[in-house]
């Protein structure tokens, strides 16, 4: 549990770094923080004592207390050795290992150390990862948004990452208001391959499940639909199911057991998965309802994981570049860092802000022509 002292001082420090407070700008008064925090005064003292020990602020007498400027705060700390700070939601399971390698590998040949974080996906948990990196002057930053379908609560903390000249990139998906360079899968291209060609094996009733707080899953969900209108297909609004984090192991699993209990004349005949990860859940319920795949359901992941092949059911599933996709943001993360170490030689800005990689399908045997 938080003592009263820490939770003043931890508050203060994160104002700082999302940009609350400005270097020389005067913070709040020992009173205003007595009133917010529901404490003494002896305790506000002891918190900002603390942070004018450590150089996050300074008194001036009769004037008040002041954040202090921490850029020009040790010359010495900038002769240090080259860090990379990587931030993924998930760090050891699904595709993100292999994303990981790919930038790692590179990154350590170039001569940098590669600091991971992983988020779980919690809004919370990047917070505290993008203090710890405005407070440890990384040289730059790849980061894989957390829950990239809905506002971010901490998009001060970014624009304090550009306040202090430190470069970042995201991969897999990208906070939209703060247009960074990103790159990405062509999710709406993928969706929609993932789609035709179910309905190219004569499929209509065909099942969409897409995660909803990732911009992966709306982009995927838009190529469902765009591929079912081009080829003039009614879309059923019930064959749309969307889930977020936190339902993932379980709403799209009992929304299938039901709807594969109705009349074999209105059930589903083919499914479109947010990724290979849900696939193999999915098949469990399939087992359960005696069906075989592709015999009587055809199915379709996302990213062409190593779980597209260790079941019985080898997937058919939409290519990822994974390794690739890593080694790229570690050589643009380090040509960001160079054009602002060198802002006074002639060097042309980033061409692009994006980089798009193309989506193929890849075809298995849990796909087939509809009986």
């Amino acid at each position: 549990m938080q003592t009263k002292y820490s939770i003043v001082k931890q508050a203060i420090k994160s104002q700082i770094l999302d940009g609350t407070f400005q270097p020389h700008q005067k913070i709040s008064s020992e009173s205003e923080l007595m009133k917010q925090f529901g404490v003494s005064r002896h305790t506000v003292r002891l918190a900002i004592g603390d942070l004018v020990n450590q150089g996050w602020l300074y008194r001036e007498q009769g004037a008040g207390t002041f954040c202090a400027d921490r850029s020009k705060d040790d010359v010495a700390s900038l002769i240090r050795q080259k860090n990379i700070a990587i931030i993924t939601t998930y760090i050891s399971d699904y595709i993100f290992p292999s994303i990981i390698r790919g930038a790692e590998s590179y990154l350590s040949e170039q001569g940098y150390q590669v600091s991971l974080f992983s988020t779980n996906n919690d809004h919370n948990n990047e917070r505290k990862f993008l203090e710890k990196i405005l407070t440890q002057h990384f040289d730059g930053v790849i980061i894989e948004p957390t829950r990239s379908a809905i506002t971010n609560p901490n998009i001060n903390y970014y624009l304090n990452l550009e306040r202090q000249n430190i470069p970042y990139l995201m991969i897999n998906a990208f906070y939209d208001e703060l247009e960074p360079f990103h790159i990405v899968m062509d999710d709406e291209k993928g969706g929609t391959i993932q789609t035709e060609h179910l309905i190219e094996l004569g499929h209509k009733n065909i099942l969409g499940f897409f995660k909803n707080d990732d911009i992966q899953g709306t982009k995927r969900l838009k190529g469902y639909l765009k591929a079912h209108r081009k080829h003039q297909i009614e879309i059923l609004p019930n064959n749309i199911i969307t889930y977020n984090t936190e339902e993932k192991n379980t709403k799209p699993a009992e929304m299938l057991r039901k709807m594969l209990q109705e009349p074999k004349e209105h059930r589903p005949t083919a499914i479109v998965c947010y990724n290979d990860e849900l696939a193999i859940k999915l098949l469990d319920a399939i087992r359960e309802a005696q069906l075989k795949v592709p015999e009587d359901i055809s199915i379709v992941g996302f990213d062409d994981s190593f779980m597209a092949e260790v079941t019985e059911v080898k997937l058919t599933t939409v290519s990822h570049p994974q390794s690739e996709m890593g080694r790229l943001a570690a050589k643009v993360i380090l040509d960001m860092i160079k054009q602002i170490k060198s802002p006074n030689k002639d060097q042309q800005n980033m061409a692009k802000d994006l980089i798009r990689f193309d989506p193929e399908l890849v075809i298995r045997n849990s796909t087939a022509t509809i009986k």
